[in-house]
């Protein structure tokens, strides 16, 4: 299994913007960013499969933009208009099972080789 390291997380205040970054993008699979805060269920944010159709949870959509940028080989996540509700360790993962759908379901058992994660952090 490829390592996924994920990065670009921080502090900033509400309204703010970040961009988080995972290496490398595995064109090949569908990868999806999670986000888990303390206390609450993992939960799928925003994916993207092999022929780059995309799906976001509804509570990011029209904040979050996921992309691969293949220049770097990355899959990032472009997060505007943060809130505190955005706190949470960030993860990027590949796809391990199921097709299409379960992409676009973005359910935590269906994927793995989860990277370490990044931290981002919403004051009000």
């Amino acid at each position: 299994q490829v390592q996924l390291v994920e990065s670009g997380g921080g502090s900033v205040q509400a309204g703010g913007s970040l961009r988080l970054s995972c290496a490398p993008s595995l064109s090949t699979y569908c990868m999806a960013w999670f986000r888990q805060a303390p206390g609450k269920e993992r939960e799928g944010v925003a994916s993207i499969n092999s022929v780059d159709i995309i799906t976001y949870s509804d509570s990011v959509k029209g904040r979050f933009t996921i992309s691969k940028d293949n220049t770097k080989n990355t899959l990032d996540l472009q997060m505007d208009r943060l809130a505190p509700e955005d706190t949470a360790m960030y993860y990027c993962a590949t796809q391990e099972r199921g097709g299409w759908h379960a992409c676009s379901q973005m359910k935590g058992g269906d994927f793995g080789n989860w990277g370490q994660g990044t931290q981002v952090t919403v004051s009000a």
